[in-house]
């Protein structure tokens, strides 16, 4: 393998934006375009798994929009310390998304007992490592590279200088949060330990309609769904897709005013500033599908996506208003619509959430990997880590049993 030059950034503004998406998104041509409906079976599948394709989350711009923006700080407990790769010639090969964290929120992965044990034990499990995009539970590459001879051996180079990086710092630990398949298994392959985790996607199965999605649904299901969409816009409520030059400040101040509202009540603390919006949109306003709801001459709801070279991203929502079902309306069948009409594989609308298997999102497995440093720490979470993977694989057997989708 070339010899590698690896460094730190405290700030991703200090990377060519160039270079960064050369390692996180290679495969530029897929950018722009949309899979054909022949492509959303089995090989979209194999694709996602090994991650290929262009992920909105991890480019320069998603990045650098949530620094620029103070919702991503050392204030706030989220200290960039970008680790980058670079060959003889100073061209970077290599580069991972990582942050020390005086915390665990915005993780969407839960360590927060961990915590607690090993302070009760005497241990500081803060400072910790986090490599992972902010605020946002999507699988996505981890450990970018740029293609070419050598890309595997840069890649647990990486994994490898983030567990030196640890022992550095005197942080307790590494956590990479939702990595590809492939990445969790090399994770585990240099001494992290490997956690499953469940959330709920919708698969495209050649739809060419959404009455077609819903013809393969069971007859229960079928009229449920229809129940629901009407009784969501009958007072007088149109639905609104709004893209690029549509992302105007006005609609980001409604729609800011949505996450507030919501995001107060449900999670106490939104994590995203208005100028992040407004910073997301000029840079990749393109990528971004916003779903809002009007009515009396106003928006009233909205709900976030973000757009993949296959998959739409649902993110968060808000309302000022409340409306039965316009929930669901905005955030999965809206997105669903969507995916089918732009020939999409799939949704993917966050974590969590068993309430989307009867709208049609079934069980997948998500991953992360964790190095511990201490090791009486590291054999108690490997074996919680044994019993809680055997807990999600039988929950997920379970939950696809009762998928609302026709028998036969």
């Amino acid at each position: 393998m070339t010899e590698l030059m690896l460094r730190v950034e405290n700030s991703i503004s200090g990377i060519n934006a160039e270079a960064w998406d050369a390692c996180a998104n290679p495969i530029s041509s897929q950018i722009a375009n949309r899979p054909a409906p022949s492509q959303c079976g089995a090989s979209k599948e194999r694709e996602s798994k090994l991650g290929v394709g262009y992920n909105p989350f991890i480019s320069h711009a998603f990045l650098s929009s949530l620094e620029a923006s103070d919702s991503v700080r050392a204030r706030v407990g989220w200290q960039p310390m970008h680790l980058v790769a670079s060959d003889r010639e100073q061209n970077v090969v290599g580069a991972v998304p990582c942050y020390v964290k005086s915390h665990s929120r915005g993780e969407y992965v839960f360590d927060h007992g961990w915590a607690e044990a090993y302070e009760r034990a005497g241990g500081s499990y803060y400072p910790k490592l986090q490599v992972s995009v902010p605020f946002t539970p999507a699988t996505g590459r981890r450990l970018l590279v740029r293609p070419g001879a050598g890309a595997e051996a840069v890649r647990a180079a990486l994994a490898d200088a983030l567990i030196d990086i640890c022992r550095r710092c005197d942080a307790s630990s590494v956590h990479v949060t939702f990595p590809t398949e492939a990445e969790w298994d090399l994770l585990g392959s240099r001494g992290y330990l490997k956690r499953t985790h469940q959330q709920f996607h919708w698969e495209n199965a050649d739809y060419d309609s959404f009455d077609a999605f819903l013809e393969a649904l069971s007859s229960r299901k079928r009229k449920a769904i229809r129940r629901e969409r009407e009784e969501a816009l009958a007072n007088g409520i149109s639905v609104h897709w709004l893209s690029g030059s549509d992302l105007t400040e006005s609609v980001w101040d409604a729609f800011f005013a949505f996450y507030m509202e919501t995001g107060s009540r449900k999670w106490g603390r939104p994590y995203l500033t208005r100028t992040f919006y407004s910073l997301v949109g000029k840079k990749m306003g393109d990528r971004i599908l916003l779903v809002m709801a009007r009515r009396n001459g106003r928006w009233i709801a909205g709900a976030i996506n973000f757009i993949g070279s296959d998959t739409l991203f649902g993110r968060h929502w808000g309302a000022i208003e409340h409306h039965p079902f316009l929930h669901f309306e905005l955030c999965y069948y809206q997105a669903i619509q969507y995916a089918i009409e732009h020939k999409l594989a799939r949704v993917e609308a966050g974590a969590q959430g068993e309430h989307k298997m009867s709208r049609g999102y079934l069980p997948i497995e998500t991953y992360s990997a964790h190095y511990i440093v201490d090791p009486g720490l590291r054999r108690a979470i490997d074996d919680f880590l044994k019993r809680e993977r055997a807990y999600v694989l039988a929950a997920n057997e379970e939950l696809a049993e009762t998928a609302p989708f026709r028998k036969g």
